[in-house]
């Protein structure tokens, strides 16, 4: 890690936080049509999306890293007002948000089982497959206003992946190097079964934006290795000994 450690993280959020608020919203006044079967996709997205990050915030204290903690706020913050975005949307397109979702409710037990390493490696797959997910809104519809939000969203989830993929490479550094791998294997199989959870849920609205069952999974897939990856390789400025 940089010697500033996650100060640098944290630079970069209130950076986006300022940038977003000169920027302001987008035009909801423009209203936005899409086929019933992409709403019902928003819409359990939207559930995911909201929280007040509690738990996350309460366990990257009790790590000890106050910028860590910082930047964990900021992120957190971030997935609020993701969750705010696509309420507005679904209120642009006359649709209600929904009080809960089994599929949410499901990830959230898995992530406080533990501690901040297993909240994250929990936390990952949902980053991941939203990623691939927010990819397919933005290009898969004609309408401006779910394109517009969409690309806001996607642009915060592509920093996102790279904050967590940072401490959970500080985290696992810390297990024996015969574990780690096995550990990201059993990540990998986890978000295999999401992504499989999600195309069967979702697949119509994905076929509707263009993107079948098979093609999302392959994406999810092959991006998670490039999560490994990242997770695993040593950091540029790191001794030979750190590695």
């Amino acid at each position: 890690m940089a010697a500033d450690g996650f100060a640098e993280w944290t630079r970069r959020f209130e950076d986006e936080s300022e940038r977003r608020r000169a920027q302001g919203d987008p035009d909801w006044t423009r209203g936005a049509v899409l086929h019933r079967a992409v709403w019902a996709g928003v819409q359990r997205f939207q559930v995911g999306e909201d929280g007040d990050g509690a738990n996350l915030v309460a366990k990257a204290e009790k790590a000890g890293d106050p910028e860590y903690a910082r930047a964990v706020r900021l992120f957190v913050a971030e997935e609020q007002n993701h969750a705010r975005l696509l309420a507005r949307l679904l209120a642009a397109g006359g649709r209600p948000t929904l009080r809960g979702h089994w599929s949410d409710t499901v990830f959230v037990r898995l992530r406080r089982l533990l501690g901040l390493r297993t909240e994250l490696l929990v936390l990952m797959v949902a980053e991941v497959v939203a990623l691939r997910y927010y990819r397919a809104l933005r290009d898969g519809t004609d309408d401006a206003l779910t394109t517009e939000v969409a690309g806001r969203i996607l642009a915060d989830e592509r920093r996102h992946v790279p904050f967590h993929c940072e401490r959970l490479h500080d985290s696992l550094a810390e297990l024996p190097a015969v574990t780690r791998r096995p550990v990201l294997a059993v990540w990998r199989l986890l978000l295999l079964a999401a992504t499989l959870v999600v195309v069967a849920d979702h697949g119509a609205g994905l076929r509707r934006l263009g993107v079948g069952r098979r093609r999302f999974a392959s994406d999810v897939m092959a991006s998670s290795a490039e999560v490994v990856d990242a997770v695993l390789s040593p950091r540029p400025d790191a001794r030979p000994d750190d590695a």
